[in-house]
């Protein structure tokens, strides 16, 4: 081969070993593509089976003036690790019959979508309507809540309706479906929907509880569809 022609050829095979990626590089783009495509499937999860617990006490301080505390424990990931803690306080006024107001705060420690546990400060204002009529028991919640986050603060607005009835086949205790829809004032829209069964069992005369099943939908949430079973203890003092 000609001297021209060699210097060529050495200068185009220089040229094409540069431009081709190294083993090592090869692997490490490998490696990293996996590592973001388990990423990614960790944050699709868009399931889960957990379950909710609560211990609610209840303080009379006046006529008409209930002071209320409430501890929250909330288990994720089938019920295999704790997801949630929740403690709040507030007071409950009764200005008629049937109408009860709540105005409260909760410290929330909860993991978000990548595992880690963040905090949250919520305060919220509650007005609930029970009324009777022929052995059913309706109830309309309505909650607005401030949330404090580390990333953004939102309002959200909450709006529950249950209805109730004695069980009679259980001394002392009554079944209840409720329905709750969620909107949040960051997305403008409603995103949630929480539909529950249960029972109340009226187990002493200071103390109560809820059994349940949960059904939590959410298309935006991860994890944001839920299948919970959850129980809330109610102490009256």
């Amino acid at each position: 081969m000609s001297e021209p022609i060699k210097l060529i050829a050495e200068r185009a095979e220089s040229r094409y070993n540069r431009s081709m990626p190294k083993p090592g590089s090869i692997i490490l783009l490998l490696l990293l593509g996996a590592a973001s495509s388990v990423g990614a499937q960790a944050l699709a999860g868009h399931d889960d089976n957990q379950s909710w617990n609560d211990v609610q006490l209840t303080i009379p301080l006046a006529h008409k003036v209930d002071f209320v505390t409430q501890l929250t424990l909330r288990f994720g990931k089938d019920i295999s690790r704790l997801n949630e803690q929740r403690i709040g306080v507030g007071l409950a006024f009764k200005p008629a019959q049937h109408w009860t107001l709540l105005g409260g705060y909760q410290y929330i420690y909860a993991r978000n979508a990548l595992g880690h546990f963040r905090r949250e400060d919520r305060f919220d204002v509650r007005a609930i309507v029970k009324y009777p009529l022929k052995g059913f028991g309706f109830t309309h919640r309505s909650v607005l809540e401030y949330r404090f986050r580390r990333v953004v603060n939102s309002w959200t607005y909450r709006a529950a309706f249950t209805i109730d009835h004695k069980f009679k086949w259980v001394p002392q205790s009554k079944l209840f479906l409720t329905d709750e829809v969620f909107r949040d004032s960051l997305i403008e829209r409603f995103s949630r929907n929480r539909f529950s069964v249960g029972m109340n069992k009226v187990l002493t005369k200071l103390l109560s509880v809820d059994i349940y099943y949960l059904r939590q939908s959410d298309g935006l949430a991860r994890p944001g569809n839920l299948n919970v079973i959850g129980t809330s203890w109610k102490i009256h003092l």
